[in-house]
């Protein structure tokens, strides 16, 4: 029987109600610290119903941070900040991946410390601007990491996947998309270097197999997921062969066994910047083994046209979760969708966060 997205699915050792995702959305709403606090937890537990909830992009390292009020998992701190958010989703019956993440040179000297320069694998300035907290400033050019350096980078995301479990997770989801640093190695556009980790795409995929080989030893394949963007411009990405690298690093992972490949899908908003169609989750799926999750603009009709094809397995939705926290009960009832305010999409207060409301 062909499933729908209010089928269950078994995820690892995870039996979920349902296949609408909760796709990672920054709210940029932590504590002082990068913690996590009790407004947080109020509002992950709200959208408990969704099948899985992919956490916000939380930073592994101090140098990992490119946005004002994002939080961390690198202290013990935020490890009590996240347990309030795990207790909360799983007292209502829900499971919740924290998504492990380091922005590279998507950063700016005001987020490092003594000012230092972001780090990315080459020393290539991306186009655009960056929020401080105060002010827009252009970006930076980046210093490019010594191959001496990798190891480190490794074992801080293993040192957060290690305080993901403690926090109380259910797994983990590792950051590899949307122009942040594992996605900066992987792509040409980006990654220049000359040692092992640049050059062929098979060089450019080192550090994401073995970042995400080090991950399972903390959590077991089974509660490890990847996120992708293999079509995706934003933060001045691109690629010369997106197909081969993305084909290359998908069908590398599937040896893994993990529990989904997260594949963005292109938008209408993406192609308006200048991606193009063609390599996403459809194309894709040859090169890929298991469950494969995709984000990118589904509605209820499209994400069962993607399950019906066999391209997708779950469907995440980010901006229709955070303006209803009662999506699945939404879409299976057709009922209407509440507007996002996007003035509030990024930092403030409760308005526009835990404050939409839930069918009568």
């Amino acid at each position: 029987m062909t499933p729908n997205i209010f089928s269950p699915i078994q995820l690892g050792p995870l039996a979920l109600p349902n296949r609408v995702f909760m796709a990672p959305l920054t709210r940029c709403r932590a504590s002082e610290g990068h913690v996590p606090n009790d407004l947080n937890a109020e509002y992950y537990a709200q959208r408990a119903t969704a099948g899985l909830i992919i956490s916000e992009a939380t930073s592994v390292s101090p140098t990992g941070y490119g946005y004002p009020s994002t939080p961390g998992i690198h202290t013990a701190e935020q490890v009590e900040g996240w347990k309030k958010v795990t207790s909360a989703v799983h007292a209502k019956g829900g499971h919740i991946y924290l998504q492990l993440w380091h922005v590279g040179r998507i950063s700016h000297p005001v987020f490092q410390r003594d000012g230092a320069l972001p780090v990315a694998p080459s020393a290539v300035k991306p186009k655009g601007q960056v929020f401080t907290g105060a002010s827009m400033e252009d970006y930076v050019t980046p210093r490019a990491l010594e191959l001496s350096e990798i190891p480190a980078i490794i074992a801080e995301y293993v040192h957060g996947a290690t305080l993901a479990k403690e926090a109380g997770f259910d797994g983990v989801e590792i950051h590899n998309a949307n122009g942040y640093l594992l996605d900066q190695f992987l792509r040409d556009g980006t990654n220049h270097r000359t040692d092992s980790y640049g050059g062929s795409a098979a060089n450019r995929a080192r550090l994401t197999l073995e970042v995400t080989e080090a991950v399972i030893g903390v959590w077991g394949a089974e509660r490890v997921g990847i996120r992708l963007s293999p079509g995706g411009v934003f933060n001045d990405m691109n690629d010369s062969n997106p197909l081969e690298t993305f084909g290359h690093v998908l069908r590398e992972l599937s040896q893994f066994g993990l529990a989904y490949a997260h594949v963005t899908q292109v938008t209408a908003q993406d192609i308006a910047h200048g991606a193009k169609e063609g390599v996403g989750p459809k194309e894709l799926r040859p090169f890929w083994k298991g469950n494969i999750v995709s984000a990118g603009g589904f509605t209820k009709e499209t994400g069962n046209r993607a399950l019906t094809e066999g391209w997708a397995d779950a469907i995440a939705f980010g901006v229709p979760f955070l303006a209803n926290p009662d999506l699945p009960e939404r879409l299976r009832k057709d009922a209407p969708l509440n507007q996002p305010d996007e003035a509030s999409f990024y930092g403030g207060t409760e308005k526009g966060y835990t404050d939409y409301p839930f069918l009568a």
